[in-house]
């Protein structure tokens, strides 16, 4: 079988699997989002049911695209301290969305709880203060 080559380029078939192409243009993501949202109205009678049901889409989008980062970055193994979590999510996660590392690591004052609810769950909550700077930053 002969392998066809454009412009400097493999096959597709010959690429590998590990890292593909991480941009998608504006206009296919909000076409995609659109009908994901028309979708999800269809099938609902309320606001509250249309926002529970995009959150739970959400959900699921959120943890498979954890799922996929743990298993490219850390080779499956997930992190279990506080701060080496955040770190993850200010290098891996933050790049993976929005192309670039978070800018830093802020530690902000607040009370970490663990809670059990349908898997693991990390309860922060964070003092008023942090909450008084953030509705400040809001009004800008």
């Amino acid at each position: 079988m002969e392998t066809r080559f454009t412009r400097g380029k493999s096959a597709i078939l010959e690429r590998p699997l590990s890292r593909p192409k991480t941009e998608v243009s504006v206009s296919a993501f909000a076409l995609l989002f659109s009908e994901v949202v028309q979708y999800c109205q269809s099938r609902v009678y309320s606001v509250t049911e249309l926002q529970n049901r995009l959150a739970e889409l959400g959900q699921r989008v959120g943890a498979s695209l954890l799922d996929v980062l743990v298993l490219r970055e850390k080779n499956g193994k997930r992190e279990t301290k506080v701060l080496n979590i955040l770190l993850f999510i200010k290098v891996s996660i933050w790049k993976a969305l929005f192309g670039k590392e978070a800018d830093k690591l802020d530690g902000f004052p607040a009370k970490v709880t663990v809670h059990w609810h349908k898997g693991t769950t990390l309860m922060i909550k964070f003092n008023e203060s942090v909450i008084t700077r953030d509705k400040a930053l809001e009004g800008r």
